[in-house]
Order: structure tokens, then sequence, then C-alpha cells
């Protein structure tokens, strides 16, 4: 994708990495992804949030992707938050969430702690409950290959049986983006210890109970976006969610997985920057005032 910068934070000890498109004085949509993605799972809405005027910045969180991995491998859900908050405030400007997964409830948290430049939160396919059944398939996918794959087509079979809706790729080089080739393997590109944070035994009741807290604060318009097949988010929870948090919005997109942006693209970018559209005409987001990025940015042509 031409005219896309590559940025860098630096947040709690570590370097994060990020791509941005768009006008660099404009507000900010900031999408954070899910455990074991990164940022380039965001690439066709990174180009259409630029199309539309806004400036799209697509981060790694630690341990991701092209991001620094924790030396203490620490991946306390806090600590995602911690790192969301700091990108944030080193952006400047007014500020979208778009959090995916992970990425969601670590805006959640952030959230609860400040909410200054935030203008706007958008929730992608997670709430204040996750549904285990669905997390221990997400969990039981990322420790399905310890010691990597052979070759691009081996982890191109691996998601295809993870992900039967989706017709298989022909070419499998985009993998390429979210795999490192190590001792002539090829290895997904995250931090395996990111897998302990569920497996704490005091996990899941303290985050149940921090996540519901989270949401009930939220005061910031807020468009909450489950696909329709989810696995990890249930009608009851976005009831429960939607009473949690009775100013948001809520989009079902039929035939979406857990992965909704990827299943459907167009739907979703039209809802997220529809919902972001009626926040700017409303006067809750404005470009004005917005400052540059404090990092050095390299424009580069992928």
């Amino acid at each position: 994708m031409q005219g896309v910068e590559r940025l860098t934070f630096q947040v709690s000890g570590l370097e994060l990495v990020a791509d941005a498109a768009g006008p660099a004085n404009a507000p900010r949509v900031l999408f954070l992804h899910g455990s074991g993605q990164s940022r380039q799972s965001w690439r066709r809405a990174l180009k259409e949030t630029a199309k539309r005027g806004l400036r799209g910045i697509a981060l790694d969180l630690r341990g991701h992707g092209d991001s620094g991995w924790a030396k203490d491998s620490d991946y306390a859900l806090k600590s995602f938050a911690a790192d969301v908050r700091q990108v944030v405030d080193q952006l400047g400007g007014d500020v979208v969430l778009v959090g995916a997964s992970l990425g969601g409830l670590a805006s959640m948290l952030a959230l609860a702690e400040s909410s200054e430049s935030v203008r706007a939160l958008v929730l992608v396919d997670i709430t204040h409950r996750v549904e285990e059944s669905g997390a221990r398939e997400v969990v039981a996918f990322m420790e399905s290959a310890p010691d990597g794959f052979a070759s691009l087509d081996e982890a191109a079979d691996a998601v295809s049986a993870y992900l039967p809706h989706r017709e298989r790729p022909k070419d499998t080089k985009g993998l390429e983006r979210n795999l490192r080739l190590r001792n002539g393997r090829y290895h997904w590109h995250w931090d395996p210890a990111i897998l302990q944070m569920g497996r704490d035994a005091d996990f899941k009741p303290k985050r149940a109970s921090i996540l519901e807290e989270s949401a009930k604060v939220l005061t910031v318009p807020t468009l909450l976006i489950r696909g329709g097949r989810s696995e990890i988010v249930s009608k009851q929870s976005v009831s429960e969610f939607l009473q949690l948090v009775p100013h948001a919005e809520f989009i079902d997109i039929a035939d979406a997985h857990h992965m909704v942006a990827g299943d459907a693209n167009d739907a979703f970018n039209d809802g997220v920057l529809s919902f972001i559209d009626r926040q700017i005409s409303s006067g809750v987001i404005g470009g004005q005032g917005a400052v540059g990025v404090s990092q050095k940015a390299d424009t580069r042509v992928d």
C-alpha cells in the first residue's frame, strides 16, 4: 500500500511499531489488533480510513509483530492498557480507538483510567465478557504449532483448518507478513509468553470484574460490532453490555465470525467509518488543533 509511514513509540521500556496513513493533522483512528495478530490485520481498514481524510494508525501491541517483547514476560491486560494510554498521549489531538478482541479489552481498561484525548471507541467482537469456549479455540490454535511450519503452504493449511469459512488463498505470499523464518521454519510472529495471560488460575474472575467496572464508566460515544457467528461474543453478552453502556450503538454483521474485519471487510469499514463520520458531524471529533506525531516517521511503499 502506497503512502504508508512506519512509526515507533517508546512505552514502558518497549518500542512499539505502527503503520500510519492519511493526513498528519487529521483526527487519529488507532487500530488495535487481537491476540496473536499484528497491525497487518488492518491493512484495508487503514487504506479506507486514509481515503476518508482521517489519520489511520495500526499498532503492533507489545509482544506482537515488529514491536518489542516484554523481557519480564509482562503481558497482563493492565500493561497493554498502559501502552495504549501512552501511545494516545504521544499521538496528540483527537483519537478514536478501534480495538479487536485483546485490543478492545485494552481500550476499555485504558479509557477507565483516562479519556482526555479519546473521543470515541469501537469494540470489534469483544465486550466485558468473553465466552470461554470460544477463547479456548483461539488459544488452541495459537498453541497448535510450537515448532513452526516447514513452508508457507503448511501455515496456510493450518489457517484454513482454523477458519474453514474463508477461502484458502491461492497465493500464500501474504502470510509472510505474519510469520518469521527462524532456523529454517516459519513461526507466528508473537511472543509465546503471551499465552500465560489466560492460564493464570485467578485471571478470569479478576478480568470479568475489572472489565465490567470499566464498561460501566464509559462515557465516550461507543460502537460495538459483533460477528453474527462469533464464538467469543454471545447475544447475551451483547445485551448485558448495552445495559452497562446504554449510550452504545450496536451492529451485528451476520455472516462474520470473530475475525470481523477479515470476514466482512466492506461491511466492517462502512460501519466503523460511518460511526466516526457521525461523531465528526456532531462536533465530538474535530481536526483542528491536532498535533503531529513526535516519533520519527519513515515513509515507505509496501
